[in-house]
């Protein structure tokens, strides 16, 4: 038999997520293979490779229910780098990194000192979301949804629980953990062990995507939804690219149509913004929504 060092670190993944799941036995180890063990609580059975499917499906049904009774319906999905920080944190890193004479360390924190606007800009953005929510009928209201790590997404978060908002935080394990940030509605923080599991919750409930500068993890993100959108997978959803500036120098959309492997049509998917009001006024017009939500006198 040939020896395939990728089920091997497939194997090594499952395994960490028992440890997550915390399925340990008395001795604070894996679980060893029982045959009289219940299937459903038996973690050597759930993480084989032939049950793989199973683990999809109940990746998928845990958030979906508890989104259910939630009365999580509409949602805000905001995108971008969980490598930025907020102002104060950034200058500090700056000071840090001047007073060490380390060039690559200021070259660093001059980044995020300069990208640091925004964390205020995407925090002030959900602010919008949820104030506009607050006198909202249950069935009207918008909530903010993150990838539920730290930086643009922490910002977001922050912004919804600011005004006491509910909003949702879909995070995922990885090698180096990657800890929900402490803004997330505790009831709506999940961990995900699939990305396209993850990358699918994303757009069950989306009704507008706001993606903020960010790296591969925020790329793959967008073009997912973008593709979704463009193929006719999933109803449309306005789709504003937060900083006009930095994805005009990532991503030159126009070279794209002049060799024709995107049609100008496509171009008209998205929607470059520069301030929170900018992609909050989109998305009202987008849905015709009025400037505050009218309450429900039934309530």
């Amino acid at each position: 038999m040939v020896h395939d060092p990728e089920h091997d670190l497939q194997t090594q993944r499952l395994a960490d997520a028992v440890v997550e799941m915390h399925l340990l036995s008395d001795k604070g180890s894996r679980p060893a293979p029982d045959a009289y063990r219940l299937a459903f609580v038996d973690p050597e059975f759930l993480l084989r490779r032939e049950t793989r499917g199973i683990r999809f499906q109940l990746e998928l049904l845990k958030p979906d229910l508890a989104q259910t009774e939630a009365g999580i319906d509409n949602t805000i999905v905001v995108f971008g780098s969980a490598r930025f920080r907020e102002p104060a944190q950034a200058e500090a890193m700056w000071a840090e990194a001047q007073a060490s004479g380390d060039a690559v360390a200021v070259r660093r924190a001059a980044a995020i000192r300069r990208n640091a606007r925004y964390y205020d800009e995407a925090r002030r953005f959900a602010q919008l979301v949820a104030a506009y929510s607050q006198s909202c009928p249950d069935a009207a209201k918008l909530y903010i949804v993150t990838g539920g790590g730290p930086g643009i997404m922490e910002a977001a978060n922050r912004g919804a629980h600011d005004l006491g908002a509910p909003n949702v935080g879909l995070n995922i394990l990885l090698p180096h953990e990657q800890e929900p940030n402490p803004y997330i509605s505790p009831h709506l923080r999940f961990k995900f062990h699939y990305f396209a599991l993850r990358k699918m919750h994303f757009m069950m409930r989306a009704k507008a995507l706001v993606a903020f500068p960010g790296g591969f993890g925020t790329l793959d993100e967008l073009f997912e939804v973008l593709t979704l959108v463009q193929t006719h997978k999933v109803k449309p959803v306005p789709v504003f690219l937060y900083g006009s500036d930095y994805w005009k120098r990532v991503i030159d959309f126009e070279v794209m149509v002049d060799e024709g492997v995107i049609s100008p049509e496509d171009l008209e998917l998205f929607t470059y913004v520069d301030t929170p009001e900018a992609a909050w006024n989109g998305i009202r017009a987008f849905y015709d929504l009025p400037t505050a939500c009218v309450p429900d006198a039934s309530a």
